[in-house]
C-alpha cells in the first residue's frame, strides 16, 4: 500500500513539473518571438550568447563557493575533529558538530 502511495505522488510531481515546464516553453516561444521580431536573427544570437554567459557565470560562482566552503570549512573542523579526538575524552562523531560549528562562526565574524 505504501508503495502504491509513493507512486500515486510521483505521477502527480511529475504532473506538476510537466505542467511547469509546458509554461516556461511558451515564456521562452514569445520571448524567443519578440527577439526575432524586433532585433532578428543576430539579436537572438546575441540573446543566447548572454544568456550563456550568465549561466556560466553563476556556475562559476557556485563552484568558487563549494570549493571555499571545502577549504575554509570542512577540512578545517575534520582536523580539528581528529586533533580533538586524541587530545580530549570525547569521540570524534561528538566533536564534528561542535568544530563545524566554530569554524562556521569564525568565517562569518572574519567576514
Amino acid at each position: 500500500m505504501l508503495h502504491g502511495d509513493l507512486v500515486v505522488r510521483l505521477q502527480n510531481i511529475a504532473e506538476q513539473a510537466e505542467a511547469s515546464a509546458g509554461e516556461y516553453s511558451g515564456v521562452l516561444a514569445s520571448s524567443k518571438e519578440w527577439i526575432t521580431n524586433n532585433f532578428g536573427e543576430n539579436g537572438l544570437i546575441a540573446a543566447y550568447v548572454a544568456l550563456g554567459a550568465l549561466a556560466l557565470l553563476i556556475v562559476m560562482k557556485i563552484t568558487k563557493f563549494s570549493f571555499s566552503a571545502v577549504k575554509y570549512l570542512v577540512i578545517p573542523s575534520i582536523g580539528l575533529a581528529v586533533l580533538g579526538s586524541f587530545v580530549l575524552p570525547f569521540s570524534f562523531f561528538f566533536l564534528l558538530p561542535i568544530t563545524v560549528t566554530a569554524c562556521s562562526l569564525l568565517l562569518v565574524f572574519k567576514g
